[in-house]
């Protein structure tokens, strides 16, 4: 047969309307096609929204709503200056010749993701106060000096979205001024995270470059907000961690992981590069030719593999795991606080404007890598095999 050569433009095409397995696994749903009932009455939900949307999820739930009922979009394109009708017309003709069923299911997904999410709160505890702020895909708690934020989308393996990184971002920056002692990421469900999102790079109505701008601006943002922050920053690792999880450990202070964890960082699979300043910190912890093994070949590591190469500070079994870690990080959050923050500020801050460098030249080689047919062949190509499975 003979060999199929994708445009950009048809490729992001066809990204743009398909639903990635990351964002499929699990529903709660019995059957993965929305029933017209169901349709009706995600119609009716968005008429009772009670806050404004923004124009980019309304240009898709139009776009969506007409693919599911009239299919792909056969009107003539309107005025440059019609930019109204246009804008319409752009996000409905980037579903392409997406299924009929597939726009009613995705539709109904993005008016259930709208609904409203839980606002931050606080109540007492028997011996402690306890601070909760929860939103979509993300639960950040304070009690006993410690700050948690927790990848919580268990049903998507902790998947990081858009709106989980503007999220820990200001979840880093509240934990920096607060009264806690130190910060700590872990993972709900059976994953710590399995890294990016893939969906983030099918949401931009805008297309492919809108898309690698906005990816880069948010990463930079996002990475830069780890390096600067100036408490102990520790990883709980409850299970397998993937992608940008696994890079950003880098820039924590100490990971500790259950013997179940897994480290992967497939960026050659999906043509892309390393991020989270890897590139730089990866070669420092565990030499040239191991972080090669990670970063260029995709080799994953387990926990005990992870702990030998220096990307681990310690591996517990899983039975007792979360009993000894948290037993553990409660004393750690009662030595004096000025003193970790002094210490750390020595330890770190002669590479901390090596680190924004490297940083930033990361952000621009995966902009490029993301426009580049390479990736937009891998990432079709990853879709495709887990289509099948």
């Amino acid at each position: 047969m003979a060999a199929v050569t994708w445009s950009r433009a048809r490729c992001w095409s066809l990204l743009q309307g398909f639903r990635f397995p990351v964002a499929r696994v699990h529903l709660s749903r019995p059957t993965m096609t929305a029933s017209q009932q169901d349709f009706e009455n995600a119609m009716s939900q968005v008429k009772l929204l009670k806050e404004d949307p923004g124009n980019e999820v309304k240009l898709k739930l139009y776009a969506l709503y007409k693919q599911a009922t009239e299919g792909p979009c056969t009107m003539p394109k309107p005025g440059m200056l019609d930019f109204v009708n246009k804008a319409k017309w752009d996000a409905w003709t980037a579903l392409g010749s997406l299924p009929k069923e597939t726009a009613r299911q995705n539709y109904v997904d993005l008016v259930s993701s709208l609904s409203p999410s839980s606002e931050a709160s606080s109540q007492g505890k028997s011996g402690a106060d306890e601070k909760v702020q929860e939103s979509k895909g993300l639960m950040v708690t304070s009690e006993d000096g410690i700050t948690k934020i927790m990848f919580n989308r268990p049903t998507k393996k902790n998947a990081i979205t858009y709106e989980m990184y503007q999220d820990i971002i200001l979840a880093l920056k509240n934990a920096s001024t607060d009264n806690t002692v130190i910060t700590v990421f872990t993972g709900s469900g059976d994953y710590y995270s399995s890294g990016n999102d893939l969906t983030n790079f099918t949401r931009a109505t805008g297309g492919m470059e809108e898309a690698a701008n906005k990816g880069a601006v948010v990463l930079r943002e996002f990475v830069d907000s780890f390096i600067d922050f100036p408490k102990p920053l520790v990883a709980v690792v409850n299970g397998p961690a993937v992608g940008i999880s696994v890079t950003l450990l880098g820039l924590f202070d100490a990971v500790y992981a259950s013997d179940r964890a897994t480290f992967h960082t497939p960026f050659s699979h999906l043509g892309q590069s390393p991020e989270a300043c890897s590139s730089y910190t990866f070669p420092k912890m565990m030499g040239p030719a191991k972080a090669t093994e990670m970063l260029l070949f995709g080799k994953m590591l387990t926990a005990r593999e992870a702990w030998a190469q220096g990307l681990v500070t310690e591996v517990f079994p899983e039975r007792n795991f979360e009993e000894e870690v948290w037993t553990r990080l409660k004393a750690y959050a009662k030595l004096p606080p000025n003193a970790m923050r002094i210490s750390k500020e020595l330890i770190r801050k002669h590479d901390k404007g090596k680190l924004h460098e490297v940083n930033a030249e990361e952000c621009t080689v995966l902009k490029a890598r993301w426009l580049s047919e390479e990736c937009i062949n891998a990432i079709m190509s990853f879709v495709s095999r887990k289509a099948k499975l």
